[in-house]
């Protein structure tokens, strides 16, 4: 039997080769292992912001309609195994192992020609693979950052999806709204069905046109009223409750952006239901246990943990909070890596702080900016107060007299934080 330590150092060393823009080595190493892809139904996710959360209801709603689902993402919050989940649950280690190693020889010999696959192209190989083996009805697809030149761009979906559009890795997909809703664009195939979420009218215009050039069939989001709108609680998960055309709506994420997410998902439904003969309404039901980690997720000691890391989603956040918090102000725990505009971040959150605790990551792969950094930033912009510290832990310790506490900046401080507060399990199935 393979060992899983050894399969996680092996993809470790992957990361070396950073990020390369291509399809060419996934394809290649695809095919080495018997091109998996060509035998699923995916439904490929790109996006700004919203990927993972429109792929959590859609993996909530296909199962309560009885379909087995595959779920591709990234990145990971506190184990790798997260990144391939059927009907929710994350792959085993030993799957996972026997995953690493049954694709390693491929990629060993790609090697050799210095073609070595990156970590996320051998990963998006392994997730194809998985699903194949399992033969699932569906795949959520998520990609990685961009779109067409993105990893997972090597499958021919049943429907594409494309969430929001903002201002983030510009290094990698331009510095223009326009430039990246190309770039995301580049999912759209032919004569396929695809859904564009909510979006500035220049990204829009951009998606848009792209879509009329091959063709794709435009699945128009309704922009139908949502009414008597609600809020409760269930065991620490926030619950919003709403009339959405002739349905009552339950989804067990909170905040103004997963309505939107929602709208969205609501075309991807509607056409799949159509096209597979199964109930909306019974689908639409399951949103009712849709879940998905570290977005706007309020633990029961009233902590709430939330991967925004770039304006947009900042917003998003405290649109949310405005809805269960309306005027309150409460600590921030905050980390960032140097290749987001974190100073915009801090600017938006600033009037809603009580004070910041600053803190970098331990990553070694990328930098993060430290907490001394940090707290020069927020000088600039604010006579607010600031505490730095070490770890995590640390600043749950100084924060813990405070009754609401919010920890973003980052997807990988929120894995941080989970792995200190909740049982591995919970993060590992949805």
């Amino acid at each position: 039997m393979y060992n899983y330590q050894d399969a996680l150092e092996y993809l470790e060393k992957l990361q070396i080769f950073g990020i390369k823009l291509g399809l060419d080595q996934t394809f290649e190493l695809m095919e080495a292992a018997g091109s998996p892809q060509k035998n699923l139904k995916f439904i490929h996710i790109a996006g700004s912001n919203g990927k993972g959360s429109c792929g959590a209801m859609l993996n909530a709603a296909l199962r309560r309609v009885g379909y087995s689902t595959g779920f591709y993402s990234s990145p990971h919050l506190i184990s790798p195994r997260e990144r391939f989940r059927i009907n929710g649950e994350a792959i085993s280690e030993e799957e996972f192992a026997d995953l690493v190693f049954t694709l390693r020889p491929h990629a060993e010999e790609m090697a050799k020609h210095e073609r070595c696959p990156t970590y996320f192209e051998f990963t998006t190989a392994m997730a194809a693979l998985y699903f194949a083996r399992k033969k699932v009805d569906f795949v959520i697809w998520e990609t990685g950052m961009g779109g067409r030149f993105d990893a997972t761009n090597i499958v021919e979906p049943i429907c594409s999806v494309i969430t929001s559009i903002g201002l983030d890795h510009q290094q990698y997909l331009g510095d223009r709204i326009e430039d990246i809703a190309f770039e995301k664009a580049g999912i759209i195939k032919s004569f396929r069905p695809l859904v564009i979420g909510e979006m500035a009218d220049c990204a829009k215009k951009v998606v848009v046109d792209r879509a009329e050039k091959l063709n794709a069939l435009i699945l128009e989001v309704e922009d139908e009223e949502i009414s008597n709108l609600e809020f409760s609680t269930l065991n620490s998960v926030w619950i919003q409750s709403f009339d959405f055309k002739q349905y009552h709506i339950k989804l067990a994420m909170p905040g103004v952006m997963q309505r939107e997410n929602f709208r969205t998902i609501f075309a991807v439904l509607e056409y799949l239901a159509v096209e597979f003969e199964f109930s909306l309404s019974d689908a639409l039901a399951g949103l009712e246990e849709a879940f998905w980690p570290a977005r706007c997720q309020m633990l029961p000691n009233e902590i709430i943990i939330d991967g925004a890391h770039n304006a947009d989603g900042i917003k998003t956040l405290l649109e949310s909070l405005h809805e269960f918090a309306p005027d309150k102000k409460f600590p921030i725990i905050f980390g960032g890596f140097k290749d987001k505009n974190i100073l915009e971040c801090l600017e938006i959150l600033e009037p809603w702080a009580e004070y910041f605790v600053f803190l970098s990551l331990a990553t070694e792969f990328r930098k993060s900016w430290s907490g001394e950094e940090l707290s020069e930033m927020l000088k600039s912009i604010s006579n607010k107060k600031s505490l730095i510290v070490s770890n995590p832990a640390e600043a749950l310790q100084l924060t813990s007299k405070n009754s609401l506490r919010v920890v973003c900046g980052s997807l990988y401080l929120a894995g941080e934080l989970l792995t200190l507060l909740v049982p591995e399990q919970e993060v590992l199935n949805i």
